[in-house]
């Protein structure tokens, strides 16, 4: 029999697929599921369990939450990417480490085909594909809920004729939990003018106390909060522990699709929404002029092109390198106040903070300079719009 690597969730979908890969078009079907950091230890044993109840030849699960973070989230922080100005790519961003996952274990096993369960409707479509399509050239590509253009209950009517009878019914919100947020999805959304009711949130609010922290970041990373030591990805956790409870990081997006429709999701995402936030205020202390410009401009360049599939394009891994050579000295704490719905930065330490003093105090002191100065500075300055202003004056 051809192997087949199904990327595999334990959702509905990717159930359907099993059955139909197997018993329609002859495949033996892998499932792989790729953990990014959104996986919980008993969910996981659940999603092996059901994958071997519907029969899968193997299951296997690609731990790739330490690879997924320095290939893709470290980029994400030092671009200050908010999709919109809102959206911190908390699904989007991880497809990519899925899809290459899936592409690197398929190669691996000598698969003849790769599959995920994808609709014919959304974004992950394009990004998976694109994915297989450059990293395992020439293998057999299947998505047939998109193939076969099926409804929910089609699929469910097709599982109960193969002897698969498990609760199908679906939870009111559609909720992807990542290293990097949380997306929500469900009527609202669909719509332009309802926001998502308190129901609809993963985590429930509790915290109602004001609380200060502080964030230590080594060269753009962040490396621990309150003086604690701690490695990015536990960083990040850490935080979204602290943080979420207040209700800190709830938004809904609303952006234009790979396809071409505007689409709009909920998400949660207190810790990516924080570290951007206040990585980009140590930048602004720590980083000049040009570079804060030349970053606003690269950085959203980089955030679009991976939400819209383009990761493997070799121009990402120069904007990487340009982004990452900015990070030097971008160290530092930040003080962060966490209160109910909302967070305050307070200000940063660094031993590399322009700010500085010696060369006077913005409105109050100059040291560098004299009157005399400005003023001779100011008249060049003015130099080339006197003379359009003139000539322009001359012709009117």
């Amino acid at each position: 029999m051809k192997k087949v690597v199904l990327a595999y969730s334990g959702g509905l979908d990717t159930s359907f697929c099993v059955k139909y890969l197997g018993q329609e078009l002859g495949y033996e079907v892998h499932a792989a599921l790729v953990q990014t950091g959104g996986f919980l230890p008993e969910e996981l044993a659940l999603i092996e369990a059901r994958a071997n109840l519907l029969g899968v030849a193997s299951y296997t699960c690609l731990n790739t939450t330490t690879k997924y973070y320095q290939e893709v989230v470290r980029y994400l922080i030092a671009g200050n990417v908010l999709k919109n100005n809102t959206y911190p790519l908390s699904v989007s961003a991880e497809r990519i480490a899925q899809a290459k996952a899936i592409a690197e274990y398929a190669i691996e096993i000598g698969a003849d085909a790769i599959a995920h369960g994808s609709t014919g409707a959304g974004n992950d479509q394009v990004r998976f594909d694109l994915a297989f399509q450059i990293l395992c050239p020439g293998m057999e590509l299947i998505a047939p809920i998109r193939s076969l253009s099926l409804s929910r209950q089609a699929e469910i009517d097709y599982l109960i004729e193969k002897g698969v009878v498990l609760d199908w019914s679906k939870a009111k919100y559609s909720v992807n939990k990542g290293l990097w947020g949380t997306s929500v999805g469900g009527a609202e959304t669909l719509t332009s003018h309802l926001y998502l009711p308190e129901e609809a949130w993963p985590t429930t609010k509790t915290a109602s106390q004001e609380q200060d922290i502080t964030i230590e970041f080594e060269k753009g990373e962040p490396r621990g909060i309150n003086g604690q030591t701690l490695g990015p990805i536990e960083t990040i956790r850490t935080l979204q522990a602290i943080a979420q409870p207040y209700g800190i990081g709830r938004d809904i997006h609303v952006g234009d699709t790979i396809i071409g429709i505007k689409g709009r999701v909920g998400f949660e995402a207190a810790a990516p929404l924080i570290l951007i936030k206040a990585h980009h205020l140590l930048e602004k202390h720590t980083l000049s002029k040009t570079q804060l410009s030349l970053k606003e401009t690269l950085g959203s360049q980089y955030g679009t092109m991976l939400h819209e599939g383009h990761y493997l394009e070799p121009a990402m891994r120069d904007l990487e390198i340009y982004l990452e050579s900015t990070q030097a000295k971008v160290t530092g704490s930040v003080g962060v106040r966490l209160m109910p719905n909302h967070f305050v930065l307070l200000g940063i330490r660094s031993p590399y903070d322009l700010h500085a003093t010696i060369h006077g105090s913005y409105g109050e002191a100059n040291i560098a300079w004299t009157g005399q100065d400005v003023q001779g500075f100011t008249k060049i300055m003015s130099i080339s719009t006197t003379i359009s202003r003139q000539v322009a004056s001359q012709n009117t």
